[in-house]
C-alpha cells in the first residue's frame, strides 16, 4: 500500500474557489482576457500554466499557493474556527457587535409593499393607456 499523496488537480480547485466567490466562468474569462470555453478547459486541466495560473489567482483575488493548496477541509475549518472565535467575547477583549439593528423581516416586508405598490402604478398607467384609445 502507497502512502504517496496524488497531486492536486489545479483546475478543480479554480473551480471550487471561483464557485465559493460566487464568480461565473464567463466573468473570470473576461478578468483574464479569455473566453468562458477556455476556462472551462483550464477548469478540467489537472495543471496550468504558471503565468495563467498568476492571472487567475489576482482575478479571484487569492494566491498562488491558496489555489495549489486549496482544500474542501481547510474551508470548513476556517468557517468552523471563525464561528468558535466570534462567540469570545470579554476576556479576550474582542467586543465586535455583529447584531443586526434592524429586523431583517422588516425589511422584507417593506420591500414587498414597494413592488406592490410599483405593479400597481404599472396598472394604473396601462388603464389610462387603454381609456386614450
Amino acid at each position: 500500500m502507497s502512502t504517496a499523496t496524488k497531486p492536486r488537480h489545479i483546475g478543480r480547485n479554480i473551480s471550487r474557489i471561483r464557485e465559493l466567490r460566487g464568480m461565473k466562468q464567463e466573468i473570470l474569462g473576461e478578468a483574464i482576457g479569455t473566453s468562458q470555453k477556455n476556462i472551462s478547459v483550464i477548469e478540467s486541466s489537472e495543471t496550468v500554466d504558471p503565468e495563467k495560473l498568476k492571472e487567475i489567482a489576482k482575478a479571484l483575488g487569492v494566491t498562488v499557493e491558496a489555489i495549489e493548496n486549496f482544500s474542501e477541509e481547510s474551508v470548513f475549518n476556517f468557517f468552523n474556527s471563525f464561528y468558535d472565535n466570534s462567540s469570545n467575547t470579554g476576556a479576550q477583549g474582542n467586543t465586535h457587535n455583529n447584531h443586526c439593528t434592524f429586523n431583517p423581516l422588516d425589511k422584507v416586508v417593506e420591500l414587498y409593499e414597494r413592488l406592490v405598490q410599483a405593479e400597481k402604478d404599472k396598472v394604473e398607467y396601462l388603464e389610462k393607456l387603454m381609456k386614450g384609445k
